[in-house]
């Protein structure tokens, strides 16, 4: 099945916008209501016809940063203008999206948690938390170091000859307590950092 052709939104130099599919004009309020509703759509300048979506999106989250529904940390912000001009900005965006669609895929096990938490469990949920997040590091240092997937991680394990370890669950559980351990050191070394500040 084809996938439906995304709504153009046209946006005019008097800063109105509006949808062609309703024949109506809308509000960045809509636009937001429209992603939360999974509707995809694309803003063109009425008058260039230049793409403008990702400076919208944009602005619609600018708004409900101004509004005090604070969703981005304020660190977090100036990390993200520090890579403009780096030269990892061309990865950069590939990771934040991978990492975005793996934490919206489990929304529903982020919130068990919480109500866990909230009952009284919560260092199981800050264990099993923690095997998640090593998981998602694991699987992000694969996607872009593909080379450290061919033996650089895994090098060490294999010191006893033979592929002992390679796709067995104990050779994953050695990888993960690597991962857990440099985790736990980079940990150490920003909470040193900050008790300085």
């Amino acid at each position: 099945m084809a996938k439906a052709e995304p709504t153009t939104i046209k946006k005019y130099a008097n800063r109105r916008l509006y949808h062609t599919g309703t024949s109506t004009y809308v509000t960045l309020e809509d636009l937001a209501r429209m992603v939360k509703d999974g509707e995809n759509f694309t803003v063109t300048d009425a008058k260039t016809g230049e793409d403008i979506t990702r400076a919208v999106l944009g602005q619609i989250i600018f708004e409900q940063e101004h509004r005090g529904q604070h969703l981005l940390p304020i660190e977090f912000l100036r990390q993200l203008i520090r890579f403009y001009g780096d030269q990892m900005q061309m990865v950069l965006p590939s990771y934040l999206e991978s990492s975005l669609t793996a934490f919206t895929r489990n929304q529903d096990q982020l919130r068990e948690q919480m109500t866990r938490a909230m009952k009284g469990d919560a260092l199981g949920v800050l264990e099993e938390q923690a095997r998640t997040n090593v998981e998602l590091f694991s699987e992000a240092m694969r996607m872009f170091m593909p080379f450290a997937a061919g033996g650089m991680m895994r090098a060490p394990k294999n010191s006893g000859g033979g592929n002992a370890g390679a796709g067995k669950p104990e050779g994953r559980e050695e990888e993960l307590d690597g991962l857990r351990r440099q985790l736990a050191e980079m940990q150490r070394t920003l909470e040193t950092i900050a008790g300085r500040k």
